[in-house]
């Protein structure tokens, strides 16, 4: 097991709202980062067949072409009547043009035409996987996730994704209507909620120098 002990490190994503949140996160740290977006680094093939397997794609990638140590996130929705589409191809399902309404009434029309119509038969959960890898090619990984129920219509404007139609368990609000630090904060003292909040804190126990 490899500490993080550089104190800067490149942000593997093109995805402005998990750079964001991710950036949040290592607040606590004395850590300087830049994104594979700022850059301009090209976006690997996440050609993967696990969360996992396209985090340490991205991180291994972000890592050859900027040598920086490289911090990847690959997470998606897993909605479990559905097989738990659209799980790894959960970005790939807005298109092109990101569109994630589109995405969010596909889930919504398919829950419906199997009659998924009941929390019960509408549970989901949000899945993260954080890679961290070395210019020398050596990596860590974490996965966590967090449970909850797909609803209709969607609720909230903030986050990003498929957050407006998430509703954790136990929970009275979606991921859209929650604001940044009640979805996500993080302190050494205190585990997030979402499942990038999760898998960071796993992350920091094992691989972070505090």
């Amino acid at each position: 097991m490899r500490k993080l002990n550089k104190k800067e490190l490149i942000i593997a994503s093109h995805n402005d709202g998990k750079i964001s949140e991710i950036r949040e996160l290592l607040n606590f740290f004395d850590i300087k980062t830049v994104s594979s977006k700022e850059l301009n680094l090209i976006e690997p093939e996440e050609n993967g067949s696990t969360f996992i397997e396209n985090a340490i794609i991205k991180a291994r990638s972000a890592a050859k072409l900027s040598n920086y140590i490289a911090l990847s996130d690959d997470s998606g929705l897993e909605v479990h009547s559905l097989n738990n589409d659209p799980g790894i191809y959960s970005a790939r399902w807005a298109g092109e043009s990101k569109d994630f309404n589109g995405a969010m009434k596909k889930i919504n029309k398919l829950l419906n035409q199997k009659g998924a119509i009941t929390p019960d038969l509408r549970k989901a959960s949000f899945v993260c996987s954080l890679c961290i890898c070395w210019p020398d090619n050596h990596i860590e990984y974490v996965e966590e996730k967090i449970d909850g129920t797909i609803v209709w219509p969607p609720r909230g404007s903030l986050g990003f994704g498929y957050d407006s139609i998430f509703l954790p368990d136990n929970h009275n609000k979606t991921f859209g209507e929650m604001s940044s630090e009640e979805k996500h904060s993080w302190s050494p003292t205190k585990i997030g909620l979402s499942h990038r909040a999760k898998a960071f804190s796993k992350l920091v126990e094992l691989h972070i120098e505090q």
